[in-house]
């Protein structure tokens, strides 16, 4: 039997666009009120006001040490409590790493994709563990679980997470806290602008690309299972595709 999300609190990183957003969405639907964390201020205030009241929206840049720090304040303020939160922000660097040719935008993707969502957690837990009840659900990629070669850096990053979300599950079950992951194959998103061209068109024409409903089915699903059980990951894939 599934558990209902109706009166719940959310806050979802990255969630003007995307993942983010289709998750925000579904929750949103499901009788959640979902905090909209996200560093696109016009974005936000746009999604926001269009999705209506329980939408609200908090402006982050989970780069600055001192607005990521920001984050449960901000949430606490605007929402009161918090409930469930989803790490889904990141970033993308695909190809040879000799390809890479400033390393400037390998730290930026190592401090988006592994250092924020560690600091975010660090910075939740706390008011869950008092609270003695809690879901942290972060997006990571089948590239955690795959060495796949033409995205090392990438893929290096989500490695890093799979193990974060395993060690973390088992440090707060005993606190009343799920932890897990959702790892999507390729998803039309912004993130893929930075793929191989060839390996996107041939993506498109083969059908092996998701849309973001689809992951936020998954994570609708990780949500409103009994507290008993847990999801810790769960690998996502488009049927065709090849890996």
């Amino acid at each position: 039997m599934s558990q209902t999300l109706q009166g719940k609190v959310a806050a979802i990183t990255g969630a003007a666009s995307g993942i983010g957003l289709s998750t925000a969405e579904a929750l949103l639907a499901a009788g959640a009120t979902v905090v909209f964390v996200d560093r696109d201020t016009n974005a936000l205030e746009k999604t926001c006001t269009r999705l209506g009241s329980n939408a609200i929206p908090l402006e982050i840049d989970l780069l600055s040490s001192d607005s990521c720090d920001s984050l449960l304040s901000g949430i606490l303020q605007k929402a009161g409590q918090l409930d469930i939160f989803h790490a889904n922000a990141g970033s993308y660097i695909g190809g040879d790493l000799t390809e890479t040719k400033d390393p400037s935008a390998i730290d930026q993707m190592l401090n988006l994709n592994v250092n924020a969502v560690i600091k975010n957690v660090h910075n939740v837990i706390p008011h869950m563990i008092d609270r003695g009840t809690g879901d942290i659900v972060v997006t990571s990629s089948v590239a955690g679980h795959f060495p796949i070669p033409w995205e090392p850096v990438y893929s290096a990053s989500k490695w890093a997470i799979t193990s974060f979300v395993q060690t973390m599950r088992r440090q707060l079950f005993k606190h009343g806290v799920r932890v897990g992951s959702v790892s999507p194959g390729p998803v039309v998103s912004a993130l893929l602008a930075d793929w191989p061209e060839e390996n996107l068109k041939k993506a498109k024409e083969n059908g092996s690309l998701m849309d973001p409903g689809e992951v936020a089915d998954a994570i609708l699903y990780m949500l409103t299972r009994p507290r008993n059980v847990t999801i810790r990951d769960m690998v996502i894939l488009p049927t065709q595709f090849d890996i």
